[in-house]
Order: structure tokens, then sequence, then C-alpha cells
């Protein structure tokens, strides 16, 4: 029997992060990267808070980052997930969640060394959810979603090894 089509499991989004963790040209660096592995417009983002220790002020330019949804989503993932060097159950939050890293950019398919780039990776950060989500994000009458239509991490990993055809370990 078929699944019934608000049970259907789709990745809502896909956000690419590089931070950089201080002030320097590597942000600059940082952004050129994603725009070049992801294809789209990476923004800078800035410290929220002030860190002594790690001498950085609040408002600073430490990072990059690029949001994909929908289609395009999906088609980053089919491109970076063999890439990923697996996915460890303890990747996933329990809310449909997960993340992983990619630690040199060369290893994913099609994106070739930059030298004016050096070596990075970075950060994927996957949403999972169903349709009817948009009943807890919209403005008028908001309301929770209920536990049997959140996605579980069991789903959540049973949807990636389908969909994407990659191994999640322990």
């Amino acid at each position: 029997m078929a699944e019934h089509k608000m049970k259907k499991i789709q990745v809502s989004q896909v956000t690419v992060n590089i931070g950089i963790g201080q002030v320097s040209d590597d942000v600059e660096k940082a952004k050129d990267l994603l725009e070049k592995v992801t294809g789209k417009q990476a923004v800078k983002t800035e410290s929220k808070e002030g860190s002594k220790k790690f001498g950085v002020r609040s408002g600073l330019e430490i990072g990059a980052m690029v949001t994909l949804r929908d289609e395009e989503a999906e088609e980053f993932l089919e491109k970076v997930l063999p890439a990923a060097e697996g996915i460890n159950k303890s990747s996933f939050d329990g809310n449909g969640n997960f993340g992983f890293g990619i630690s040199e950019y060369i290893d994913v398919p099609g994106v070739e060394y930059d030298s004016d780039i050096g070596m990075m990776g970075f950060e994927v950060a996957v949403k999972l959810e169903r349709p009817g989500y948009r009943v807890k994000k919209r403005d008028h009458k908001p309301n929770e979603i209920g536990k049997e239509h959140k996605v579980s991490d069991d789903e959540a990993i049973e949807f990636i090894e389908d969909r994407f055809e990659i191994e999640v370990s322990e």
C-alpha cells in the first residue's frame, strides 16, 4: 500500500556553513568557496557576541553561509553526501535534522582545487520535514506539530539511506 502524501518526508532546507572564527581574509575565501561549491550567492556571517578569550568583538565577520531549498537542496546533497566520510547516528537530533562535515572541498565530485582559496572544509546542516509544517511557522494561528507527524531519528535515517543510498553508522 502506498504511503499517504502527508506522511512523505522531504528535504526542507540545506545550510552550508564555513566558520573561520576570527577576522581575516579567509572569510572572503570561504564566501568564494561556498559560491563555487553551491553555485549560489553566499553571505558573510557576523559574530553575535564578543569574546575576549577568542579576541572577537560583536558584529565582526567570522564566516560565510548559503541556504538551499527544495530541488537545489536535494541536488546538492546528491553531490556532497558521497564525499562525506560517513554519517553517524549521533548526527541526528530527534526532530528530523542532521549535520555532517566535509574536511576538504576537493573531495566533492566536480570541484577542482583553487590555489587562491587553499584547503578548506565546510559543514552541512539538513532539515527534513513533512508537508504541513507550515502550521508551526505561519503568522495567523500558529500551532504545534503533532508528535506522530514529526520526523523521528529512525524515519530520517531510513529516508536518507533510501533516497541518497548512504549508510548511516552507529
